[in-house]
């Protein structure tokens, strides 16, 4: 039984602004800041993909930074996932292959021509392969929007994300949108639905009682892998926008709060090889003293 915590972000402006977790001599160093994050976790979310397609090369600078063991996962590039995507985020030559009709300031994946689609793909897959060969690459994560819900044309969607992975990636599918697990007859089927894909469900920590969040429903959809991930419970900013988008997950767990985590991360890993444990509290370093916190809350309930 392996569980992994990490954070969803090792570069948030807020945490580099706050001047707390990383001592001066690597405060403005990048491969430094990476390095010092990656002796102290064993695990790191990727997110910078979500807004442009990665880099292998910046891809290889992760690997080379990180020791041996050390594992990514990497969110999905969000036109795949059906958010709606700047036109500045893809690379300068697809928008050059843009019809003049669909040049406009934001797109979505159904907008673009296929062969700019499967472009992308091509491209986002490739730039994981320095993660994939050193055997860094834990999961392809998908978030998906709220307006994907559980119809034919939110499966269809799903489907086509887990399906353009290779053969040996693992999809973790996260879902922003209570229809998916409302009442028992739903959840059993968005869980069933999940295991025939083949993709990991992701259990979630987040504020209740709106259309866009989902219950933290514990169960595990594959053998090998579970993704947690931990949003925080701040209902009063889960909806807001700020000047930070880390800014909608502030949120310091209690010291109860991670204990209780920490049973419920117990329980699942006892059913799977690997389990992942995401905070995205990354408002300032929130995210860290977070999952410091569940660390040690994990280890006092392995004594």
């Amino acid at each position: 039984m392996t569980i992994r915590v990490g954070t969803a972000s090792w570069t948030d402006k807020t945490l580099l602004a706050c001047g707390r977790f990383y001592p001066p001599e690597v405060r403005d160093d990048a491969a430094g800041r990476l390095r010092y994050y990656a002796a102290r976790f064993p695990l790191a979310e990727i997110d910078a993909s979500y807004y442009a397609l990665p880099d292998a090369r910046v891809a290889q600078s992760w690997v080379e930074r990180t020791p041996p063991g050390f594992v990514f996962n990497i969110k999905s590039f969000r036109l795949f996932t059906g958010h709606q995507t700047p036109l500045r985020a893809l690379d300068a030559d697809l928008r050059r292959e843009l019809p003049p009709a669909a040049a406009e300031t934001v797109v979505y994946a159904d907008q673009l021509p296929a062969e700019i689609r499967e472009e992308a793909w091509r491209r986002f897959l490739l730039a994981l392969e320095p993660l994939r060969m050193s055997g860094k690459l834990g999961a392809v994560h998908f978030q998906f929007p709220p307006w994907v819900r559980p119809d034919r044309r939110g499966l269809a969607r799903v489907s086509d994300c887990v399906v353009h992975l290779e053969e040996d990636l693992v999809a973790a599918v996260e879902f922003r949108h209570a229809s998916w697990y409302d009442g028992a007859a739903r959840q059993a089927a968005t869980l069933d639905y999940l295991r025939e894909l083949g993709a990991a469900h992701t259990v979630v920590d987040a504020p209740q009682g709106y259309d866009n969040t989902v219950p933290a429903l514990w169960q595990a959809t594959r053998g090998d892998l579970a993704v947690v991930r931990l949003h925080g419970r701040n209902n009063a900013a889960w909806n807001s926008r700020g000047a930070a988008s880390s800014s909608r997950f502030q949120y310091e767990y209690s010291p109860e709060e991670l204990a209780e985590l920490a049973r419920q991360v117990r329980e699942l890993a006892r059913r799977v090889r690997e389990t992942h444990v995401v905070l995205n509290t990354n408002f300032e370093d929130q995210g860290m003293r977070n999952a410091q916190g569940l660390i040690a809350a994990l280890n006092q309930t392995a004594a």
